[in-house]
């Protein structure tokens, strides 16, 4: 079965005609990424040349993806738009709640049962709305978008910030929170900052032990965490051509990882075999015939650095595997320096765990790779040293593997094949021994190890790396292995070096699966009831936010002033947390509770202005909402780094929180902030932030004429009673001071569709 084919032969049709439109405004060569943008504009009208990181522009994408975690608040604020059906192709897939504990088929077993009322909801939603419904086991929503969804120059949002994996099908996908879907689900406009663009060029070709994640971890090493904040990624030349589609996938996959809007490669031959192995060659043959509008121009990777705002180039054949963490990303270390800098920084050397799988490296390829490093040590009889884990992205890969007999080899080494879902990666991990904070180091073939992520523990030392890197660790149950160099004992004595692993970018006997996992919706949903219980736990209907009250706002305490890195795991953690993701009262109780307050160097401990007394964060805020009083959060730089979750921005909303003032914000967050009806505020100077005092009583004032472009001043009162006023910048555009207006931007959407 191909999905939406009508829907893409109709968008390629059009394309030619569209760029045509777009060459004689821009007036020059046209890389890949402005092709698509160009051609995604929602009111052809609107067609200039737009302006780099000041231009908003309204476009249309052509689907839209959700799962699970985030899926319920988005489909509790799409049930108060007044549609009937989703305006655009739209999925749910059920990856985020099913908790890794014992193996694949009772974690499967255990989720079904303690989120059957959450799956019921999800399941009945997608049914009455016209929404394609992925069921509990059918793998973690990225790789079932690229096998299923993804097409070369679509356009596509995801309610996950990793939805930018499907960039290495050729496709601009881009990662939002949930009132973002909504707009487009309910056939509005979904709107965007025309990003700059950043050129990475790859020559030469990979070998041996080097694979397509240590591009990306060689590329978070170079930009860093926000280093493509407001950008999008092209990657392009001889050595871009030379990976294959899934590896492209893993690059785009952990482009989150710097901050980037999205990431993206252009059509070639490793695509369409792709398409045609995963029964969509009728795709591959209509990209096909277009094949040149689905690529950057000629000039403009002749001279680049006139196209792009910023170019990288990197030389494949002379890159090394790299090990990035442990606690953020884009900390990189090549394997050959990793022995010298874990004992220079005095990091656990010995290996507990090693993981492999999630939605960055779990392609038939990636496994395979793996597998091959499990066989060479099964053949040898050496045994694993660590714990060792494997999360295959979907039932298709999952099948694919056990019949290509992968499954058995990892079980020879100890080896534990985990449901397909986010598992570990997401915190959905019951890991034993956690609780106790032990300092201990894991690897994985993930995407982000920021600290507590994985297990809990603030004390897990998490690295990231290719599979088959994780694999050869985790056998010789050391980070200072390397195992381009190093040996191993064999029990009977002898050195045992790993040869180079192996692998198959696609299986020769081609993908196989019984049941996928999908779920048509309804033809006619008219007649779907959904229940909600009002005693629920897990799931909560939605009231509007309520409406600005048309003044300056003064009287707001300091809830927290954070310290360092503040990201959306910090401010709405996942882990055990996910069960009340369709509930924001209840987990409302997690918000900011990782955060470090900046007076006591503390998490989850802030001093509660109205008694004198410290507490929890949202204790106290829980308080100054019942006294009525208003507060403000005040962060460091990159604030909301992370996941797309836009429970972090729902839950101080819902609580009584007025504004966030910070250095500087994520995209994403700040999107999402916007879009509830919050004030996302950054510091004119920021050496401001060290004006802020433990007990200043704040007013923020210029709202009343709230204009683009224009300042707005915050006074800090203190508490000797002096007082400063400063000045704070914002980036909202007039549609978006509407949003705020109404208290929110589906308050907006909700008139519209009423009419």
């Amino acid at each position: 079965m191909i999905f939406d084919l009508e829907m893409i032969k109709q968008s390629y049709s059009s394309l030619s005609a569209k760029l045509t439109d777009a060459r004689k405004v821009v007036g020059r060569p046209m890389t890949l990424t402005e092709k698509i943008l160009y051609s995604h504009l929602f009111d052809k009208n609107d067609l200039r040349d737009f302006a780099r990181s000041v231009d908003y522009v309204d476009f249309a994408p052509d689907r839209v993806a959700m799962q699970d975690a985030t899926a319920q608040m988005a489909l509790l604020q799409f049930m108060q738009s007044g549609r009937k059906k989703v305006a655009v192709p739209s999925t749910v897939h059920c990856d985020h709640l099913i908790q890794a504990k014992a193996g694949a088929l009772a974690d499967l077993s255990e989720a079904n049962t303690t989120n059957k009322e959450v799956y019921n909801f999800l399941a009945s939603v997608s049914n009455k709305y016209g929404i394609g419904y992925w069921k509990p086991g059918a793998g973690i929503i990225h790789q079932v978008v690229l096998e299923n969804y993804a097409f070369p120059g679509g356009m596509m949002i995801g309610t996950d910030s990793h939805t930018v994996n499907a960039g290495g099908l050729g496709m601009i996908a881009i990662g939002v929170g949930g009132a973002d879907a909504v707009d487009v689900m309910a056939g509005m406009a979904w709107e965007l900052k025309f990003p700059k663009l950043i050129g990475i060029k790859l020559t030469g070709k990979m070998s041996g032990w080097t694979s397509a994640k240590d591009v990306i971890l060689k590329v978070a090493g170079i930009l860093t965490v926000k280093g493509g904040t407001g950008a999008i990624v092209e990657y392009f030349g001889e050595g871009a051509d030379s990976i294959s589609c899934t590896g492209k996938g893993t690059i785009c996959n952990m482009g989150a990882e710097i901050g980037a809007t999205t990431s993206i490669f252009n059509y070639d031959d490793k695509m369409a075999a792709y398409l045609s192995s995963t029964g969509r060659a009728e795709v591959a043959e209509a990209a096909n015939a277009i094949k040149s509008h689905l690529r950057g121009d000629d000039e403009v990777y002749a001279n680049p650095e006139k196209y792009f705002d910023e170019v990288i180039e990197i030389n494949l054949s002379e890159l090394e595997p790299y090990i990035n963490g442990p606690f953020t990303p884009d900390l990189a270390t090549p394997i050959s320096k990793m022995a010298e800098t874990v004992r220079a920084n005095g990091w656990p050397e010995t290996l507990e765990v090693g993981l492999i799988g999630s939605c960055t490296n779990s392609s038939y390829e990636d496994i395979s790779r793996a597998a091959s490093l499990a066989s060479q040590a099964v053949e040898a009889g050496v045994k694993a040293k660590g714990a060792y884990t494997v999360t295959p992205g979907s039932e298709l890969v999952r099948f694919t593997i056990e019949r290509d007999g992968f499954i058995d080899t990892f079980s020879k080494i100890g080896g534990v094949v985990l449901a397909n879902a986010c598992g570990p990666c997401i915190g959905q991990w019951s890991r034993h021994g956690a609780a106790e904070n032990k300092k201990n180091s894991i690897i994985t073939s993930f995407n982000r190890n920021f600290a507590k992520r994985n297990d809990g523990n603030p004390n897990t030392h998490s690295f990231v790396a290719s599979p088959e890197i994780v694999t050869a660790l985790a056998i010789a149950g050391s980070m200072t292995f390397n195992p381009l160099t190093d040996t191993l004992k064999t029990e009977d004595g002898k050195d045992f070096k790993f040869s180079e692993p192996k692998g198959e970018e696609l299986p020769k006997r081609g993908f196989a699966v019984e049941d996928a996992g999908y779920q048509a919706p309804a033809e006619d949903g008219s007649g779907v009831q959904i229940l909600v219980s009002p005693d629920s736990k897990r799931l909560q209907l939605l009231e509007p936010f309520s409406v600005w009250e048309g003044t300056n706002i003064g009287g707001l305490k300091l809830l927290i002033k954070a310290k360092g890195k503040c990201t959306t795991d910090h401010i709405s953690m996942a882990g055990p947390w996910l069960k009340f993701r369709g509930h924001l009262d209840n987990i409302s109780d997690n918000m900011l509770t990782g955060a470090t307050n900046f007076y006591n160097e503390e998490t989850d401990k802030v001093k509660n202005q109205l008694t004198g007394e410290y507490a929890g964060v949202p204790q106290v805020q829980r308080a100054y909402k019942a006294a009525g009083v208003g507060s403000i959060v005040v962060g460091d730089e990159n604030y909301g780094e992370g996941s797309s979750r836009e429970h972090a921005a729902m839950e101080p909303r819902w609580l009584g929180v007025r504004a966030i003032l910070v250095k500087s914000f994520a995209r994403i967050h700040e999107t999402n902030l916007k879009k509830q009806g919050m004030l996302a505020l950054t510091f004119a100077n920021k050496d401001d932030y060290n004006k802020i005092l433990e007990d200043d009583i704040f007013e923020i004032n210029g709202l009343t004429s709230f204009t683009p472009n224009v300042p707005l001043t915050v006074v800090l009162n203190h508490k000797d009673g002096s007082s400063e006023t400063i000045s704070v910048n914002h980036s909202y555009n007039e549609q978006q001071i509407e949003w705020f207006k109404a208290g929110g931007a589906l308050n907006i959407i909700r008139k519209q569709v009423a009419g």
